[in-house]
């Protein structure tokens, strides 16, 4: 089983899978479309990677970080959610959003993608809720916080999307509301001086 990859970006295939060049092996690898656009012809690259082994098929999904394929690998393990279903899920937003919807039970964001209906994305929700909760941990409390520090710098007067890129910005750096909020106004500053 193929757990990493390291090498040179080739391109994109017709069926927009990167093609991942090691050591004169090219990998045909699938991945969030917005991960794949990003990359440059020649740029070095490592992904963690899903291999997936069907009777007829090897299939190799692959992420840039560990918390993108835990979250791949948990969308997977929902009923009725495959390797590319899970894909499409991550091809309509990035995981820190797509976690918040989760928890805020919001499954609109699911809905467009092709295939999932108004209840087939409620369902996810629910079973993905449950399942975030189990796994919960520092990523976890930083989740459940990170609502509440949103709603902190709007009132400070930062839009939305500049809170949200904070709060990205800053990983898992920071946990609990206060130290959370601190750390994203840091950021904030940094990026305007």
């Amino acid at each position: 089983m193929i757990g990493k990859l390291t090498g040179t970006f080739a391109g994109l295939t017709s069926e927009n899978a990167a093609l991942i060049d090691v050591g004169g092996v090219g990998y045909c690898v699938r991945m969030p479309l917005a991960v794949a656009l990003s990359m440059q012809d020649g740029a070095h690259v490592s992904l963690c990677i899903h291999t997936v082994v069907r009777e007829d098929a090897l299939d190799l999904y692959g992420f840039p970080s560990q918390d993108e394929l835990g979250f791949f690998k948990l969308l997977c393990s929902v009923q009725g959610v495959g390797p590319k279903t899970a894909l499409g899920i991550l091809n309509v937003a990035d995981v820190a959003s797509l976690k918040r919807s989760v928890a805020q039970g919001d499954a609109s964001t699911l809905t467009k993608v092709f295939g999932i209906g108004k209840k087939s994305a409620e369902r996810i929700v629910v079973e993905l809720r449950d399942k975030l909760a189990e796994h919960k941990g520092t990523a976890g409390a930083a989740l459940g916080s990170d609502a509440e520090v949103i709603e902190a710098l709007m009132a400070l007067g930062y839009r939305a999307d500049e809170s949200r890129h904070a709060l990205k910005g800053i990983g898992d750096k920071a946990e609990g509301v206060r130290e959370r909020l601190s750390a994203a106004l840091k950021h904030l500053g940094s990026r305007s001086a």
